[in-house]
């Protein structure tokens, strides 16, 4: 293992964080479905991470229950049903959009479910690719308004203007002229309980 991910994963641990590294999809997706019980409900949060890894398609298909507020057709209340019932579900899954090499997690939500759901859940599991790993916590805030967020909304459609160039003005990202992303922030530094967050790293570059 690299020296700098052993120390990330060590980082965890003093942080009551539990770190896996996995050096691949298919390990990395193991390793998840052997930490999560079949018979547990799941939540989660839009990640093209956990879409990548193909993730809630098999804990669906092995029958879990996956409250999933990304399903076609669904109207606008009924996915912010789905994203409350899965702030309740077993299992919590998300993705950050940057990690220090401190081992500081950022989460940027718009619809809060995020931001709870890491916050709060009772089990919460987090997958992250390797290039998501920032030098420090300012880079990893910086990735995380600069590069991820713009590929996010460009991949959904969203109205901002950081779409076109990546530059943040968040001065004026405001509504009803934009639909911003950038609602709400989590800075994850520790966790008091030792065993509520295991983060799973995998040696791959996934989502953004």
């Amino acid at each position: 293992m690299d020296a700098k991910i052993d120390a990330l994963i060590q980082n965890w641990q003093r942080k009551n964080i539990t770190g896996f590294y996995l050096p691949d999809q298919e390990k990395a997706l193991n390793k998840i479905l052997a930490l999560i019980p079949q018979a547990c409900s799941i939540g989660f949060s839009g990640s093209m991470t956990l879409e990548q890894l193909g993730l809630l398609e098999h804990l669906e298909a092995r029958g879990n229950k996956v409250f999933n507020a990304s399903r076609p057709n669904l109207a606008q209340e009924e996915k912010m049903d789905a994203r409350r019932k899965s702030l309740q579900a077993d299992y919590y899954l998300a993705s950050p959009n940057a990690i220090s090499e401190k081992g500081e997690m950022v989460f940027f939500s718009a619809y809060h479910n995020r931001i709870c759901g890491v916050s709060a859940a009772k089990n919460v599991i987090i997958v992250s690719g390797i290039n998501k790993i920032a030098p420090n916590l300012e880079e990893a805030l910086k990735r995380a308004r600069e590069y991820a967020t713009p590929l996010n909304c460009k991949r959904l459609n969203w109205n901002t203007p950081c779409v076109q160039d990546g530059i943040c003005r968040e001065s004026i990202c405001l509504f009803p002229e934009y639909k911003r992303m950038c609602c709400q922030i989590l800075i994850v530094e520790a966790e008091i309980d030792p065993q509520r967050i295991k983060v799973v790293l995998v040696g791959e570059n996934l989502g953004f």
